[in-house]
């Protein structure tokens, strides 16, 4: 990625307080300057492709460096990011006051360095940053080494030494317990849950070792009871132990409501984790466990405007995942109506991940009530400003719906175009998946005539589809949208959302049972 579309994607992710922080510093500095002029071209353009962007602020301004103003730019937003930062997260916060703190010792203001540590050391106590306080804890004992321990007797000096040692502690069985959860993640994403003993067995040396961890530590620590959590509930569903996993789940949740201290403001990390668990839960067809969650968001306050609509598309989307995955593309529809006001009039104020996902599953929800020019209309939004969106894991996903949109419209020249385009742009990409190069034979031929030919297809169309649902990598594709329910229901002549609602019935039964 270029610096200029890093520059581009950095300003259309700004929130309302950032980009009233970045006005307020830009008019301490000359009018007209370049930097302000490429921010207003940005800003006001958000439509347009990167490409005509440039076009527009050299045209503005035709003697401008581009490549300086750029840099510019780029420093001075996340100059301003940094600054509202501190004053909402307190790891932003600590580590603010530790370079403030080594200012003051180099310009030999000594008691007010000494009396800040004190200050961020009992601080990072209080929020649990172990980081924080490793670093400050070792600089006071540095400053103190270097003018010969001024007033500090050894008992003093030995208590301050003990803290640093137990800071060290907890960081090194943070990393402990990190990287066994980080281990399990990785099994679990490159070989699927386990669907045997033998597989169950296999990851046995990692629960013995996070056993071993949790015995010898002192849970009260939040971010360590935190990974124990997330570790025990992630383990329980690769088991197929769904119950014990939600119980984890909501153990998790209590955790995070008994130190609201700890979150940020707004809670961005709690968020994260909420977000998270509702897509294991729904990742596992466990339905009714999504709707505690789902409550949680509810009780959410913030004052910031740009994470309160993040916040409220998630609702949404959690709301509208049971409707969508077993078909009721109705109810769908009525659910999306009723946050027209709240999100879909703002949908270009959230960053474009989250503009992509709701493109997408707004055109399926078109799709699945045949309203097929709505829903290539709203895809439409992503797709042609495809270089705006093409890094986006997403984007590959939006492309294949929009390849079913295009035969139900029947526009089967512009579906050998988008798949030549799409065949093109995977050459490039790290792996592709098996759905995929289905959809590209099975697109490119008509349908059978015949109800004998079209039984022989579908027999041959199935097994190939079970081989492609065993398959970890392919569950990550089918997991947003199940393309092989509706090659189904154009082979059986059966609505989509019969084939769908018979599948979500025998998911949802497997992933409540336990």
């Amino acid at each position: 990625m270029s610096k200029f579309q890093s520059v581009v994607l950095l300003t259309h992710s700004m929130s309302l307080a950032e980009k009233k922080a970045f006005r307020i510093r830009s008019s301490r500095n000359k009018a007209g300057a370049d930097y302000i002029i490429l921010y207003d071209v940005i800003e006001k353009n958000r439509e347009l492709p990167t490409s005509s962007l440039l076009a527009e602020f050299l045209k503005a301004r035709p003697g401008a460096s581009i490549e300086t103003t750029v840099k510019y730019l780029f420093e001075l937003l996340l100059d301003t990011m940094l600054e509202l930062k501190k004053e909402q997260d307190s790891f932003y916060f600590l580590f603010n006051k530790i370079l403030k703190a080594k200012i003051l010792y180099e310009k030999s203001l000594f008691d007010e360095c000494f009396g800040l540590l004190d200050d961020i050391i009992e601080q990072a106590e209080k929020y649990e940053n172990y980081y924080a306080l490793l670093l400050a804890s070792r600089l006071d004992l540095d400053y103190l080494l270097a003018l010969n321990f001024p007033n500090l007797n050894e008992k003093t000096l030995l208590k301050k030494q003990f803290r640093l040692n137990e800071a060290l502690k907890y960081v090194r069985k943070i990393n402990e317990q990190s990287s066994l959860y980080e281990n399990l993640k990785h099994r679990i994403v490159y070989k699927g849950y386990a669907r045997s003993q033998k597989q169950k067995d296999e990851l046995n040396d990692l629960v013995y070792s996070e056993i071993s961890i949790v015995a010898s530590q002192n849970l009260d620590n939040f971010e360590i009871s935190k990974l124990h959590q997330l570790f025990q509930s992630n383990y329980l569903i690769s088991v197929g132990d769904y119950q014990s996993a939600l119980n984890s789940y909501i153990e998790l949740n209590n955790l995070f409501e008994a130190n609201k201290h700890l979150w940020s403001n707004p809670p961005v990390y709690y968020l994260h984790t909420l977000e998270g668990v509702l897509e294991s839960l729904r990742s596992i067809h466990n339905y009714d466990g999504m709707t505690y969650f789902i409550n949680q968001l509810k009780a959410i306050d913030s004052q910031s405007a740009s994470f309160r609509i993040n916040l409220t598309a998630i609702i949404y989307l959690y709301e509208l995942f049971p409707f969508l995955d077993r078909g009721d593309f109705a109810s769908s529809m009525s659910l999306m109506n009723l946050y027209k006001d709240t999100l879909f009039d703002k949908l270009f104020t959230l960053n474009r991940a989250r503009q992509a996902e709701l493109c997408l599953y707004t055109a399926l929800i078109y799709f699945g009530n045949s309203e097929h020019h709505k829903a290539h209309k709203f895809l439409n939004q992503i797709i042609l400003r495809g270089k705006n969106y093409f890094y986006l894991p997403l984007y590959r996903t939006i492309r294949l719906v929009n390849l079913m949109i295009l035969y139900k419209l029947g526009d089967f020249d512009l579906i050998k175009y988008e798949i030549r385009s799409m065949k093109r742009d995977l050459l490039d990409a790290a792996k592709d998946y098996k759905i995929e190069s289905f959809l590209f034979r099975f697109l490119s031929k008509q349908l059978p005539a015949t109800t004998q030919k079209r039984e022989r297809l579908l027999e041959k169309t199935l097994k190939e589809f079970t081989e492609i649902h065993q398959d970890v990598f392919e569950k990550q594709i089918l997991r947003i949208f199940d393309f092989t329910a509706w090659v189904e229901s154009l082979l059986r002549k059966v609505p989509l959302s019969d084939i769908l609602k018979g599948r979500f019935y025998a998911n949802s039964t497997a992933g409540n049972k336990g």
